[in-house]
């Protein structure tokens, strides 16, 4: 069973910057699958913040420009830079392998932005 573990949430000021790292056990799956971030604040639904497949890359336009999305796939790590926080970046950010007819997630990591 493919195991997604999270690290690197935490405090962090409003402009500041957090690296989110996601590492992935199975590392044929990594390889051959996409590989995503996804955010819940409280009280809000679950969105998507960024994919990465073997070389695209896309963003939600909330985060566009601040967040950056990059795996290493001698590490089946994928990452997470985000640049420049605000507040309403504060939720927990899941990592998500996509396996096309399902996806497994990651435990979670809290990420908080104080103004």
């Amino acid at each position: 069973q493919v195991q997604l573990v999270e690290s690197g949430g935490g405090l962090v000021q409003a402009g500041g910057s957090l690296r989110l790292s996601c590492t992935v056990s199975d590392s044929i799956a990594f390889v051959n699958n996409v590989m995503e971030w996804y955010r819940q604040a409280p009280g809000k639904q679950r969105e998507l913040v960024a994919t990465i497949g073997s070389s695209i890359t896309n963003y939600a336009d909330s985060v566009k420009d601040r967040f950056t999305i990059s795996r290493d796939s001698s590490k089946n790590t994928v990452y997470l830079e985000m640049n420049s926080l605000k507040p309403e970046d504060t939720a927990v950010y899941y990592c998500s392998l996509d396996m096309k007819r399902y996806h497994v997630w990651g435990q979670g990591t809290q990420v908080t932005v104080s103004s």
